[in-house]
């Protein structure tokens, strides 16, 4: 006890010096107060992904579909209930599309700091999109980028909760919410045979993504030009944060959708085209599409 004591007072001694004075707003919230916890959730995720297909390499993979379907239903609501608040909280906040303030708003936005911490806890959440293909054996679809997008989101929004929780940060998790009420319901409804023939819009909600990533990187880049008291350093951090996403999603549809054979196109599966997804803003997956018929 004593030795992870000395190591939560170091690691957030050495967090504390790189960032300056967190936000007392959040002080005392779950999971906030110490970087450890965050740190060993992650850690433990990544060990997962190491060892995990190693560990079902001799067993025979799990069905889940009933756990899925629970899953990625719970996901949209939780999905749609942060859209729903991160919009009615900064209507009511009068929030400014072009940089808020941090604190401008008053009680709004403490309103939208308790809906960015769910925000952050569901990218923990989210670890189960990879702990699900680790059972099912789908390991070809444990990408890096899938890797890289879930570990690194779960602690830059930790950082994002202690020093920026509301004001400018509300705009990427409004997109990403709404994007992911419609991910996860489109990965609900494949899970559900007699429905597949109606899902014909995987493809746009990639292109759906894309966009989302552009758009939350503009709207970044607005607040540096035209600067009001939002912290420079995070904006900068957040925009080169996501021009990597950007690069990496972009190699991911090339090798998707522009190089597959005319022939071909239509026999992707649910499988293929939804090997990955945009999850907060960037690639996740947790692989509930299966084969459809060429249509």
């Amino acid at each position: 006890m004593n030795c992870f004591g000395t190591l939560d007072r170091r690691l957030d001694s050495a967090v504390d010096s790189l960032f300056g004075e967190r936000d007392p707003r959040v002080r005392g919230w779950l999971l906030l107060d110490s970087y450890l916890p965050t740190v060993l959730l992650t850690l433990l995720y990544l060990l997962i992904v190491s060892v995990g297909p190693i560990y079902m390499r001799n067993r025979p993979a799990y069905s889940l579909k009933s756990v899925l379907v629970v899953y990625n239903f719970s996901v949209t609501m939780l999905s749609f209930y942060m859209l729903f608040e991160l919009i009615s909280a900064s209507w009511a906040g009068g929030y400014r599309l072009q940089c808020q303030g941090l604190s401008e708003a008053g009680d709004a936005d403490i309103r939208v700091a308790k809906v960015l911490w769910w925000y952050y806890f569901s990218k923990l959440i989210e670890f189960l999109d990879t702990i699900f293909f680790v059972l099912r054996k789908k390991n070809s679809q444990i990408t890096f980028l899938h890797v890289y997008h879930h570990a690194s989101m779960f602690n830059i929004w930790w950082c994002v909760l202690n020093w920026i929780p509301c004001g400018q940060s509300f705009f990427g998790p409004t997109l990403n919410s709404f994007i992911h009420v419609l991910m996860y319901s489109y990965y609900g409804l494949s899970t559900i045979p007699s429905l597949q023939k109606y899902l014909w819009w995987k493809r746009y909600l990639t292109q759906a993504q894309l966009v989302q990533f552009f758009l939350t990187i503009t709207h970044t880049l607005s607040a540096v030009v035209v600067p009001c008291g939002f912290p420079t350093g995070c904006l900068l951090f957040q925009t080169s944060y996501m021009f990597t996403l950007v690069i990496l999603f972009i190699n991911f549809y090339i090798q998707t959708y522009r190089k597959k054979a005319p022939r071909d196109a239509g026999k992707l599966t649910g499988a293929d085209v939804g090997s990955h997804h945009l999850n907060g803003h960037f690639a996740s997956v947790n692989g509930t599409a299966t084969k459809q018929k060429a249509q």
